[in-house]
């Protein structure tokens, strides 16, 4: 007997799962289903930030000619692995077309109007019984070693102010406070103050082992291989555990969903970026809120009694060999800021690595897939993932009832680069 559900949800992580809360709060019977593990994609080792003052996109004024420079430094924060391939070619064009002012202009208050929804959702499923991932307000603090990246901050601090994004220039004396004593290298810092942070992977279990209690069915190890088609809607879906009919179908793959949008006879323009994270366990000498280390683009963020220094985008493809030295390169960026940090003498608890979908403007894909009209898009999220994951549950469940969501739904349509 073929199993039937009302929602059927492909991928199991933070979106997939998110999506599968809003929908079921809604009465609605849904199926998820992930090819490994709930949690064992990008949502499991990331930073665990939450960024309403993050809202200046991935492509921006300048990072070409930054990234260019990188590409020459192997162990640089950004890298690209060199080979001829059609699909990261145009995403590079596209990306290229992306690196300005206006684009910018554009983008940052829908994502800030995004990050800071999901930020309050996040504080409504703080509550929900059994639930407990580490929800902590305390904002983030930018540091800057040298001072063309300062002044490049202060830039963009003035930019997203425009916007109303309030945050605060920190003099070096009250910075040693921020850091409770902590000796940096500093020569300037921010405080974000809207920011928040979570232990990203309790999250994602939690709120599924909760969605399991409320009657949303979780099949993992379960790999989709087609679907089955009929005019403009899909009545069948195919996987290595037997075929599933559903009315509706969200596509929530991460960096996998471009090949099942191509099952689905169009092409999602992202390439999946490799991120690593470090984790330890917490030094008696620790920030208490998470750090961004700017020139660098790590980040070290405490996590109750871990700390976790996470970086790195790598356009491999789907390569996922860890690569010690990038992961050096992490621990060296640390070191370059806080010198009486010693990596080395921390207890290590995991090295993990992680592909993360990334469109060519930085905005996620939500809506409605082209060609079929009971499939819905939720990928491309890049490093905002687990941020956006609350609010993009939300509007897949607005979407699955034909409400319209409060948002520049434009700005993240399916087809932009159709």
């Amino acid at each position: 007997m073929i199993p039937k559900t009302e929602t059927l949800i492909i991928g199991g992580g933070a979106i997939g799962v998110c999506c599968a809360f809003y929908l079921n709060a809604l009465g609605k019977d849904v199926l998820l289903v992930e090819k490994d593990d709930i949690c064992s994609g990008s949502s499991y080792g990331n930073a665990g930030l939450i960024v309403p003052s993050h809202s200046i996109p991935l492509a921006a004024p300048g990072i070409i000619g930054q990234g260019l420079k990188w590409m020459l430094k192997p162990h640089s924060p950004f890298y690209i692995k060199p080979r001829l391939n059609r699909d990261l070619l145009t995403w590079l064009w596209q990306f290229r077309g992306g690196c300005n002012i206006q684009h910018v202009r554009r983008s940052i208050p829908v994502l800030h109007h995004l990050n800071a929804a999901s930020l309050g959702l996040f504080h409504e499923l703080a509550k929900l019984d059994g639930l407990d991932f580490g929800l902590e307000k305390k904002g983030m603090l930018e540091l800057f070693n040298t001072r063309k990246g300062y002044d490049k901050g202060i830039k963009n601090i003035h930019l997203i102010k425009e916007f109303g994004i309030e945050n605060r220039i920190l003099p070096l004396k009250e910075l040693t406070e921020f850091l409770d004593g902590i000796r940096t290298a500093a020569v300037g810092a921010v405080y974000l103050t809207q920011d928040a942070h979570i232990i990203p992977d309790r999250f994602v279990q939690q709120l599924a082992g909760y969605i399991e209690t409320k009657g949303v069915r979780l099949l993992t190890s379960c790999e989709v291989l087609d679907f089955g088609t009929s005019g403009r809607y899909v009545n069948r879906v195919k996987t290595t555990r037997g075929d599933i009919q559903a009315e509706e179908i969200v596509l929530a793959g991460g960096a996998w969903s471009t090949d099942l949008a191509r099952l689905l006879q169009f092409k999602l323009s992202m390439q999946a970026a490799k991120g690593y994270s470090i984790t330890f366990k917490r030094p008696a000498q620790c920030p208490m809120l998470p750090v961004m280390l700017t020139e660098s683009k790590v980040v070290l963020t405490p996590m109750e009694d871990t700390l976790r220094f996470a970086g790195t985008l790598e356009l491999s493809g789907f390569d996922q060999t860890v690569n010690l030295g990038r992961v050096q390169a992490i621990l060296d960026a640390v070191c370059a800021y806080f010198p009486d940090m010693d990596p080395d003498s921390f207890e290590l608890l995991e090295i993990w690595r992680g592909l993360r979908p990334c469109s060519p403007d930085g905005l996620p894909y939500v809506g409605r897939a082209p060609r079929f009209d009971n499939v819905i898009i939720a990928t491309g999220h890049g490093m905002q993932g687990i941020s956006l994951a609350p609010i993009t549950g939300k509007i897949i469940s607005q979407l699955s009832t034909h409400d319209n969501p409060s948002f520049n739904m434009a700005a993240l349509s399916v087809e932009r680069f159709l």
